[in-house]
């Protein structure tokens, strides 16, 4: 089977993410069992990757510019859904996952190439869909956990077929120092004050903050502002190998207060056994589940200070809750394989729907 993954947000090496870390883990997966498979996605032309890629964009003349840079084919284009009919002539989908941003205007161009659809529900920003999807007829759809499905189900009326994110546990599994409590990805919506009010009432623990979204020059600077006074907050750029930052992680704390879907970095760290304080928003309790603690974004500070404490000094406890992630990291939901199975299930379901003389062709 030849599988096009398209989404309008960027791709490795310009940008990363928890989504760019799920596709790239199915992409390895659908290769590594003898299919093929590519992504479309939309450049930002910054860096010198991103200046190659505009000058080869210019010279020709295409909508698209295709590189190899993860080890399989990116299409790469300044609005992907304009770049349709090149992605399908260079890899010709049996079929396409859409994902995120621009589903819809993405997901219309490609069925005007008779391409079927699965649309793989990561967030319930609905804006960002650009669309209504009720427009893609006959398309089949994947969300990566049960709040997802109901939000787009009392949206939409659509069903979906729930599969949290994939995750390669040999790609995240370390032993730890622990010697900091982590807090990845400081942006408000991830709750970035909420993560500086802990610190400062904690001022004999060391934290650790991570980017994730790339920060712009000026987010940065208003970050490294307002940490300044904190001597026990270390701020560090993103990485491509998170057992850089697992592997000195004691408690990953996740005090979000936007409605996440999932919460990838929760799964990530209980593959360590790292147990995660963390927030009741959208779908992060079914990702912390028993590897942690939950508490309300919006909840008084010492119940935040106190969970962060008695897990930091508390050795039986630590051991406890962090047993209790490495055993919630194995269940059953999680198990790429069978994650794989139900995955490749849709994809055949919807590949089989495409006409039988249009598969000939």
């Amino acid at each position: 089977m030849k599988v096009l993954f398209a989404g309008g947000n960027g791709y490795y090496p310009e940008f990363s993410g928890g989504v760019q870390s799920s596709t790239h883990h199915l992409v390895q997966q659908l290769r590594d069992r003898g299919h093929e498979a590519g992504v479309l996605a939309a450049l930002f032309g910054d860096g010198m990757f991103g200046f190659k890629a505009r000058v080869r964009l210019k010279l020709s003349g295409e909508r698209g510019v295709m590189d190899s840079f993860p080890g399989y084919p990116v299409v790469r284009a300044w609005h992907p859904w304009e770049a349709a009919s090149f992605a399908v002539n260079k890899l010709r989908p049996d079929v396409a996952v859409v994902q995120c941003h621009k589903s819809v205007p993405i997901g219309k161009a490609l069925q005007v190439h008779n391409v079927p659809l699965v649309i793989y529900l990561r967030n319930v920003e609905f804006h960002e869909l650009a669309g209504d999807l009720r427009e893609l007829t006959g398309a089949y759809y994947i969300a990566n956990s049960e709040f997802t499905a109901r939000t787009y189900k009392q949206k939409y009326g659509i069903d979906s077929v729930v599969i949290p994110p994939t995750i390669n546990p040999e790609t995240y599994k370390t032993p730890t120092t622990r010697n900091y409590v982590t807090f990845i990805n400081p942006y408000k919506e991830k709750g970035f004050e909420l993560a500086v009010r802990i610190a400062e009432q904690c001022p004999d623990i060391p934290f650790l903050f991570v980017e994730s979204w790339k920060l712009a020059d000026d987010h940065r600077a208003e970050i490294e502002k307002i940490i300044a006074p904190l001597k026990n907050v270390r701020l560090e750029n993103r990485t491509s190998d998170m057992k850089t930052v697992y592997g000195r992680t004691k408690i990953l704390l996740a005090p979000s207060k936007w409605e996440e879907a999932w919460g990838r970095v929760a799964s990530e760290a209980h593959c360590s056994g790292i147990p995660v304080v963390g927030s009741t928003r959208g779908g992060l309790p079914e990702a912390i589940g028993e590897g942690g603690i939950l508490l309300d974004h919006d909840g008084p500070l010492e119940e935040w200070t106190g969970a962060i404490r008695r897990l930091w000094s508390d050795d039986a406890e630590y051991e406890r809750l962090s047993a209790a992630a490495s055993k919630f990291a194995a269940r059953p939901l999680m198990q790429p394989e069978r994650q794989f199975a139900a995955f490749l299930e849709v994809l055949d379901r919807a590949a089989a729907s495409r006409p039988t003389a249009l598969k000939a062709s």
